[in-house]
Formats: structure tokens, C-alpha cells, sequence
């Protein structure tokens, strides 16, 4: 579909100064006040919003910069609300096998990838349940292929790494390497380690891998922001900084060069972190950065068995998981945070770790306030039916991922127990509670595009439409409620409700343009539809080529 845009020639898109009228649209928008607005003229200036209604309003703007939007469907920039931005920028130009389908398909594209390389090969994306069998790869499956270079990569949560034994040698890993806590080496039946590291095993091997240059961080952003603006997301939220990063983070910000609006939190494993704390929080003018909470991590993943459980898991008898941090370590992270002024936003996926960070944060309001700070608990995948309410009485916001529960509907069914699904991706629920989501995609995790989570979050089905009906399909939302998650929810969650996530007066004019009208489209449609233009603050980012 081709906009025609006419005099932006003349009205020079870099400066804010002139009225510009978007009309004939099908615009949609939420509002604060909890409908939806629907319009066909969206008119801005100095980058906000000035007004929407009908096409008549573009007679009140005689003077204005006219763009026909030949009847596009028009909504408010996309808001995911838990991504990371650096590892998305770095996966789009490293080895990426997301897509294989045994240990030996990965060990032939890495021998490809790795042929100009030198030093350290690094990839993501792997998944064994993926795989016949469904078994962790080892070593050797790795080393057939590639011996003389060190390998490590990520599975697809980032939650376990797969290296070969060169890795491994550099590590000085050996058979007496003890699992540190919060962490498991998988071993062989010989007791030597297996090759898979799982959450804070990770760190053996990954403090070895060359720390990543400013350029190479300034290089990922830029990779990551394309692809963003690709995607019609205008602001994301930053799942966990480390110092370098929050350093590029602030200059580029500074500098007026930042791809998308990144809401950035930082990353409480990062041995700096009371530094970045002691330098208070950072908003720039244009609301391109904020940086206002701590990232937290209580548990691990459930494909790696990571995640923490109250009941052993359904297909690992005896094991439930892994607590990254004890409850007296996550109060005294919060208690940092709060102190400085900082939201605590806490990983935590299994119904343990859900049920532990609650309590964490009901002791530390209790003793030294902090509910007010909107913290959130990011996946709040599995919680029991007792501990949903508590999210809502202690004001806790449920950042969830709606693709989750798509991509892990079946391999949720092995791993846990019919009871222990009681409150699995029960986004429904937390609304029907009064609870706001924030609702994102986890990328590079799962794929960044918004619209295969809206699909998700209304149909719970893969792409094939199946299962019939959607899986637990209690907790279907509706168009409404899934955009306002990606939007709304979003702004809620980093404070910016009264700036971004809906088109409305005084607002930024965050918005974007796609090929079909998500309102009226068949919804085994939903997750095919293109965004054609991307616009942050009335300045056209994207245009798709034609």
C-alpha cells in the first residue's frame, strides 16, 4: 500500500514546528479513561498530540502539513514492556539457530558460521524440547564440529548456555567444578560435566567470553532499533542493564540518537549496581530514556527446569527448580532499590518463586514502604490461585509475555501437573481483578513482532490455529484488552501513562500505519499483519519499502 505524504519536503520532519493532519485513516486508539476511540484524523504538533476526530477538524488547520492516509488503519505506537534491547542487536549478527531442529543441524551451521571467526563463538536460540528425544545436547555434539574454537550459546530463554569442550577447558572446568548455589552444571554418568550450564552455572563459562566494547553495544542498539521500528514498537522496556550499557544508554540519550524510547532497568547481578543507583534516576526531555528500577532474578526458565516450584516437577522427579537469590537477598535488593528511589521489577516464573518474591515485597513495604514505586513481577507465568489476588493487594504489576504461553503450551503440559497450570498464564484473571498488564515478547527470547502477541494473547493457538478454541482459553483476551496491554499497560508500568500509549491531546505522537485493520480482521490474521510506517514524537522513523 502506498501513503502518499505530501509537503514533507517542505516541512522539515526534524523540527517540530509545524501543524501536521493525518486524515482519512481508520484510526483506533484506548484511552485513559478505559474505551476505545476510533477516528479518521490525527492532527500534531511539536510532536504531541493536538487532536483526533473526523476528516471535517482538517478545515480548523488550513496552514497545516496534509498527509492522505488513504484510509490506513492508525494506532498508537506498540509498547513492549520486556525485552533486551542489546542481546535482540547482537542475535540479528550473531549465530542464531532458533530455528533447528536437532543438535546436529546446530553443529553444522555453526561449523559454516565459525569458518571466518576468530576467538570466542557465541550463538542463541536452541531448544532441545525441539528435538527428538527432547534431551540436553552435550559437549560432543558440539565439539564434532568445532574443536579448536570456544563455543558457547544460549538457549532460547537465556537460561542454560551449551559450550564445547574447548569452552570449557578456558573456563578451567573439570569434573570437581561444584554447581554454584542458584545454579546447575548437568553432568554425564560419568559425573563429568555435560557441557550445559544452567542459570548462575552460566557465569563459569560466560566471565571468560571478552566483555563487549562501547561500539559493539552502540552498533547492537542501532541493529535492535531498526528492527523495533520495523515492528511498530516505539518504546520497549529493557529487560536488565549492566554499567557499560547504561552508560551508552545516557550518552546516546544525550545525544538525541536513540533508535526507539528504551524504559531501562538495571540489572541487580551487575557488580556496579549501587553505583548506577547513587547516580539517582535519568529522564531525559523528550521522554526517550528513563531509568527508574532495578531488575531483579528469583528463579530460572521452565524449558531449562530452571523455574522454581513448590511441587517437583512433573517429569524430573525430586526437582523443583532453582532459587537464584533467598528471600532474605531479594528484600535487601529491594530495600536498595526503594531507597534510591528505584521500582524493584523481579523475574520469577514458577509458582515458588512467585509465592517467595511476594512475600518478599509484603515484608519490605511492611517495614519500609515502597508499594507506591508501580513494582512488577516480570513473567508471573505460574502462581497459584492463592497468590494471584496478592498481586492486587500489594499493587504489583504482572509483566507477562503473551507468546509464552503459546510457545510453551506443550512442553507446560509435561513439565507441570494439571494442578500446577491452575494459574498459568492467567492473564484474564489478573484483569478481571483490577490488575494492569504490561504485556511484551522477552525478545531475542521469543521474536519481537507485537502482533504475534496480540495474536497470542487473543486466540492462545500457534499459527496453525490450534488447539481448537486455545489452550486454557479461560484466559483469552479480547482485542481491546490485548492492544491496552501493548500499550497502555506498558506506559502504566514505567509511569508514562500521562505521555505515551494512547493518542490523546498533550500526548506524544507515537503511532504507526499497517496493511490490515486490526479491529476487523480475521484473527488467523492478526499475526501476519505488516507495519508500513513507524512515527516517534510526529517524525516519520520506518517506511516500509514498496
Amino acid at each position: 500500500m502506498k501513503l502518499i505524504i505530501s509537503l514533507l519536503a517542505t516541512a522539515s520532519i526534524s523540527c517540530f514546528a509545524n501543524t501536521t493532519v493525518i486524515y482519512n485513516v481508520n484510526g483506533y486508539t484506548p484511552t485513559y479513561k478505559g474505551e476505545t476511540q476510533h477516528f479518521s484524523t490525527l492532527v500534531f504538533k511539536d510532536g504531541k498530540v493536538v487532536k483526533t476526530g473526523n476528516d471535517s477538524i482538517k478545515k480548523s488547520f488550513p496552514d497545516a502539513t496534509t498527509i492522505d492516509g488513504q484510509q490506513a488503519t492508525l494506532l498508537p505506537g506498540l509498547i513492549d514492556a520486556h525485552g533486551h534491547v542489546i542481546g535482540l542487536g547482537n542475535n540479528l549478527s550473531q549465530l542464531d539457530v532458533r530455528s533447528t531442529r536437532s543438535a546436529d543441524e546446530v553443529g553444522k551451521m555453526l561449523a559454516e558460521f565459525a569458518k571466518d571467526k576468530q576467538g570466542w563463538i557465541i550463538g542463541r536460540g536452541w531448544n532441545q524440547e525441539q528435538w527428538p528425544g527432547g534431551q540436553f545436547p552435550n559437549a560432543a555434539d558440539l565439539d564434532k564440529y568445532l574443536k579448536d574454537k570456544p563455543v558457547v550459546l544460549s538457549r532460547v530463554d537465556g537460561h542454560a548456555v551449551w559450550v564445547n569442550s574447548k569452552a570449557m577447558e578456558l573456563a578451567g572446568i573439570t569434573k570437581e567444578t561444584r554447581s554454584p548455589a542458584g545454579g546447575e552444571i548437568i553432568k554425564l554418568d560419568s559425573g563429568l560435566p555435560s557441557g550445559v550450564f544452567i542459570d548462575k552455572a552460566e557465569t563459569l563459562i560466560t566471565q571468560h567470553v571478552p566483555k563487549a566494547s562501547h561500539a559493539s553495544i552502540n552498533t547492537a542498539l542501532d541493529n535492535a532499533g531498526k528492527h523495533l521500528l520495523s515492528l511498530g514498537i516505539t518504546s520497549t522496556h529493557d529487560a536488565g542493564i549492566d554499567y557499560d550499557t547504561w552508560q551508552v544508554y545516557k550518552q546516546r540519550s544525550e545525544q538525541s540518537t536513540l533508535p526507539v524510547r528504551i524504559v531501562a532497568m538495571l540489572s541487580a547481578a551487575d557488580p556496579q549496581l549501587e553505583t548506577m543507583l547513587k547516580a539517582g534516576r535519568y529522564k531525559d526531555m523528550n521522554d526517550m530514556l528513563s531509568i527508574r528500577s532495578v531488575k531483579v532474578y528469583a528463579d530460572g526458565a521452565l524449558g531449562s527446569r530452571g523455574a522454581a516450584l513448590i511441587e517437583e516437577y512433573a517429569d524430573r522427579k525430586n526437582h523443583h527448580g532453582l532459587m537464584l537469590e533467598t528471600q532474605e537477598k531479594l528484600e535487601q535488593l529491594f530495600n536498595l532499590s526503594f531507597t534510591h528511589g528505584f521500582s524493584a521489577n523481579t523475574h520469577a516464573i514458577g509458582d515458588k518463586a512467585n509465592h517467595v518474591v511476594l512475600d518478599a515485597y509484603e515484608n519490605v513495604f511492611k517495614k519500609t514502604g515502597g508499594i507506591l514505586l508501580r513494582n512488577r513481577i516480570e513473567h508471573a507465568q505460574i502462581v497459584t490461585p492463592e497468590d494471584i489476588p496478592r498481586f492486587k493487594t500489594l499493587k504489583i504489576i504482572p509483566s507477562m509475555q503473551p507468546v509464552h504461553a503459546t510457545s510453551d503450551m506443550h512442553m507446560a503440559e509435561q513439565r507441570l501437573t494439571e494442578k500446577q497450570l491452575e494459574g498459568a498464564y492467567a492473564w484474564k484473571t489478573f484483569l478481571a481483578q483490577g490488575s494492569v498488564i504490561a504485556a511484551g515478547s522477552d525478545f531475542p527470547v521469543e521474536l519481537a513482532d507485537p502482533f504475534d502477541g496480540l495474536y497470542s494473547a487473543i486466540t492462545r493457538m500457534d499459527h496453525n490455529q490450534l488447539p481448537e478454541g486455545g489452550w486454557r482459553p479461560q484466559e483469552l483476551l479480547s482485542r481491546d484488552e490485548a492492544l491496552r496491554a501493548f500499550t497502555l499497560g506498558g506506559a502504566y508500568a514505567a509511569h508514562q501513562e500521562f505521555k505515551l500509549g494512547s493518542l490523546e491531546q498533550g500526548k506524544w505522537a507515537d503511532f504507526i500505519l499497517i496493511d490490515k485493520d486490526y479491529y476487523k480482521a480475521p484473527v488467523s490474521e492478526i499475526h501476519d499483519i505488516n507495519v508500513t510506517q513507524t512515527w516517534i514524537a510526529g517524525q516519520l522513523k520506518y517506511k516500509k519499502e514498496d
